[in-house]
């Protein structure tokens, strides 16, 4: 009778080799790339002082960090690690919102007061970011509707030429060198009007 060969597949899917990035002697990180999927970290304890953890939760103790490495090596590539969430991004507090404004109105001499950014005691308007989003609100918009933004330089900057631009002067020129600021300002524009009712005595 003829023989058949049988072929055997390994279950173990190829990734690259795991690498141990080291806080402290106590403490390491195992990433695969430049993903994190494991910690390993020591403690007190006489027989298995190393702890694996996958998002915080330990998942395995051993004597030695060769071990506890080992150990990660080899049901991660056998998919059974429990898979590393994704630590979400930090979220930008009100005060550091603050301080980036900060900083750009003191590169235009601009003051920061609680109801919006000031220039010789002449309200610009205000600035702020939500939901990651930045806007600016001009003081001289009839409306008062948010503009968004790039960034903070951005938003004072926008508030910097309300300051350096009139709208007054802004008519006399030619409408090709208008910067799209500069029509958005004259969209918002109300001049008053100079002429007079003649009054019959």
């Amino acid at each position: 009778m003829p023989q058949t060969a049988t072929i055997v597949t390994r279950c173990v899917k190829p990734v690259e080799e795991l690498t141990s990035v080291e806080i402290s002697f106590y403490d390491h990180e195992i990433y695969c790339g430049t993903q994190l999927i494991a910690t390993i970290s020591y403690d007190d304890d006489l027989t298995q002082p190393w702890v694996v953890k996958v998002n915080s939760e330990e998942i395995h103790r051993a004597d030695t960090f060769k071990r506890c490495h080992s150990y990660i090596t080899w049901h991660y590539q056998r998919g059974t690690l429990p898979p590393q969430e994704q630590e979400a991004p930090a979220a930008t507090t009100g005060n550091e919102i603050m301080v980036q404004i900060a900083d750009e109105c003191e590169k235009y001499g601009f003051d920061l007061m609680d109801d919006g950014i000031y220039h010789h005691d002449v309200k610009l308007g205000q600035a702020g970011s939500t939901d990651g989003r930045w806007w600016v609100i001009r003081a001289l918009s009839k409306h008062q509707q948010k503009v968004p933004c790039d960034s903070a330089l951005d938003a004072v900057w926008s508030l910097s030429m309300v300051e350096v631009t009139c709208c007054e002067d802004l008519l006399d020129r030619p409408f090709e060198t208008l910067t799209a600021m500069q029509w958005e300002l004259l969209l918002e524009y109300q001049s008053v009007s100079d002429s007079r009712e003649l009054v019959a005595v």
